[in-house]
């Protein structure tokens, strides 16, 4: 049998791509990350509002008594306003009455909880060191079990006054806030943790004593500036100088 005739009994071996089913690709590839871009531009102000509200309502929720709010910067080199250039520090919300008295402070915390990243807001008031309220902001815990850590009526019950008092040197916590086995709180710094959802418990309880160790004694340094903040915020608004 000829090379021909070879040749001939050999399968047709299909076409390379050609280059315009290649630019088709491509073009394709490229509108669909335009589009994904363009949504994600378009969106990004309506997400970044929604999670402005949902803090705002979270903040009043955990200072009671507070109808207004201003954000700062805390740490260790000092207090500043948070849209202050090169302002340095963790952001916390201050929240004052009518009156410009200062009511207490909203901060961040997170930790892993028994499904992933659980983060909340939580009020503190400097007068009696004490925890005074907590929102979740986002969890995946299981439903049933550890999501009742938002809305539990007894388990939210532990954060009406948790004790966060200092030590002497005022440089640390004088008790870890934890959470302890259901029915076996005993101390005012205590968590009295869900049934059936302790891991959930214990991190709520571990994310405020870690930010409370590390935020309380500076909010308690700087507690005075604090306050001079609301009560020129008031002073401002009486005579219309503030801003709009």
């Amino acid at each position: 049998m000829s090379n021909v005739e070879n040749a001939a009994d050999q399968p047709m071996q299909p076409a390379p791509p050609s280059l315009r089913m290649l630019m088709i690709l491509g073009g394709i590839s490229m509108l669909a990350g335009l589009l994904v871009v363009t949504v994600v531009q378009y969106t990004a102000p309506f997400i970044a509002e929604n999670q402005r509200v949902a803090i705002e309502k979270a903040i009043f929720h955990v200072v009671p008594g507070a109808t207004s709010r201003r954000d700062f910067l805390l740490g260790p080199k000092g207090l500043e306003v948070a849209d202050a250039d090169k302002a340095a520090g963790e952001r916390i919300y201050a929240g004052y009455d009518d009156q410009g008295q200062l009511r207490g402070i909203a901060l961040k915390a997170e930790a892993t909880g028994y499904q992933d990243v659980i983060r909340i807001l939580y009020g503190y008031d400097p007068t009696c060191q004490c925890v005074t309220g907590i929102r979740v902001l986002k969890m995946t815990e299981t439903p049933g079990l550890g999501d009742k850590i938002a809305f539990d009526p007894a388990f939210l019950r532990n954060f009406d006054a948790l004790e966060a008092k200092l030590n002497d040197a005022g440089d640390a916590l004088a008790n870890a806030i934890r959470a302890v086995k259901h029915g076996n709180k005993t101390r005012p710094w205590q968590i009295d943790a869900i049934s059936g959802a302790t891991i959930s418990s214990a991190a709520i309880g571990r994310m405020i004593n870690d930010s409370g160790q590390r935020m309380f004694p500076l909010i308690q340094r700087h507690l005075a500036e604090l306050e001079a903040q609301g009560a020129e915020a008031d002073a401002d608004s009486r005579t219309g100088t503030g801003d709009n």
